[in-house]
């Protein structure tokens, strides 16, 4: 089976490139856990342009993307856009996971098991790619 090709906005690759240097204390205690296919072999991006947004974190073989709401999330305007954002986002088939900052933090384990669950309960039709 062939991959979806999915869309950017190229000018949102070095805003991408400078969230990536200037991650949370939560982005980098996640991106610990998923870098070199450590969740069920799988590889994730960090701070992955699609369509006209960036999200956190992107799984291309799962369509998975993962978000973590800090207090830049808060308030009502945030709200909205995020769930704008997120029915684009949808949309393209890209399935959302979303976690608080305050959890990621103090219950990275807890997330990791989320995060796994949905993979067993969401396998794709082709399994991860093992090896280098």
């Amino acid at each position: 089976m062939r991959k979806k090709i999915i869309p950017y906005n190229s000018k949102l690759k070095q805003r991408a490139r400078d969230l990536r240097n200037n991650s949370t204390l939560s982005e980098i205690l996640l991106w610990k856990h998923l870098k070199d296919k450590q969740v069920r072999g799988y590889s994730f991006r960090r701070q992955r342009p699609i369509g006209n947004y960036i999200v956190d974190f992107f799984c291309p073989d799962l369509m998975l993307a993962l978000e973590i709401d800090g207090m830049s999330h808060d308030g009502k305007r945030k709200d909205i856009y995020d769930k704008e954002r997120q029915k684009r986002l949808e949309g393209l088939g890209i399935k959302f996971l979303r976690f608080n900052d305050r959890d990621v933090k103090k219950n990275t384990r807890e997330i990791l098991i989320t995060i796994e669950g949905w993979i067993d309960e969401n396998p794709p039709l082709t399994p991860p790619k093992r090896g280098i």
